[in-house]
């Protein structure tokens, strides 16, 4: 008995012995269904990569600190235009520098979920007319594993602007301001795939605010310190935290 030679495309089967009741054999009939299998096919595929993607997550945090600051003998203005060569390493814990426009920045530990984190800033200090600008030029994540896992797998940008101006009432008073934004793009890991997306964009920037809350208030203070230390005459340029929140 002969058998039935056949060629099969995806789905179509194309025989060299049609039925009676089959239509004369068309190649173009034949072209057009098999280009339509085939971006049915791709169209199915692309639905399953996105599916498959990596979910991610971006937070935001902004924040404004503003201080009045009692003018010396020396004006903060003339302090705020201070090469970055010259700014004491206010906190030696925690601030160590790199040379002289960059410094590395070891943050707090915090809890993110069950995990701990600690994120290690590299920063570059431009200097201003009026102040200076804060860019962070890398973030690397450091503390428990799953954590350090993802330090391949989130971009994060920051800048701080600080600032100096005079106090209308009084003008042996200027302000000194600090602008800040933190944005963190996230690949959410595996184990946190089980969270909604919105939960964990809420609490992770409800930890880049209290970061935030934190440090701004804190580094303000330290750098009206410095400027008192400085505009007095002392030139030891120490540092002067000691690497507590």
């Amino acid at each position: 008995m002969a058998l039935n030679p056949s060629l099969r495309l995806g789905s179509i089967s194309i025989s060299s012995r049609k039925p009676q009741s089959q239509a004369p054999f068309c190649y173009e009939n034949v072209k057009s269904t098999v280009a339509f299998a085939a971006n049915s096919s791709l169209k199915a595929s692309l639905r399953v990569s996105a599916a498959d993607s990596t979910p991610k997550a971006r937070l935001v945090a902004r924040r404004s600190e503003t201080i009045p600051v009692e003018q010396l003998r020396r004006p903060l203005s003339e302090y705020m235009s201070l090469p970055a060569s010259q700014y004491s390493v206010l906190d030696a814990e925690r601030i160590e520098r790199v040379d002289d426009n960059t410094f590395r920045c070891y943050v707090y530990r915090f809890k993110f979920f069950a995990f701990e984190v600690c994120p290690v800033l590299l920063v570059r200090v431009e200097e201003q007319p009026d102040g200076c600008i804060i860019r962070l030029l890398s973030c690397k994540l450091e503390g428990s594993p799953i954590v350090v896992a993802q330090n391949e797998k989130f971009d994060a940008s920051m800048v701080n602007q600080i600032s100096c101006g005079s106090e209308r009432r009084n003008s042996s008073v200027q302000l000194l301001t600090s602008d800040a934004v933190i944005e963190v793009s996230i690949d959410i890991p595996f184990a946190f795939r089980a969270i909604p997306v919105e939960v964990i964009k809420s609490t992770g920037t409800q930890v880049l605010d209290q970061i935030l809350r934190i440090m701004l208030p804190r580094f303000m203070a330290q750098l009206v310190k410095d400027y008192q230390a400085w505009a007095s005459g002392d030139t030891s340029r120490q540092p002067l935290g000691t690497g507590e929140i």
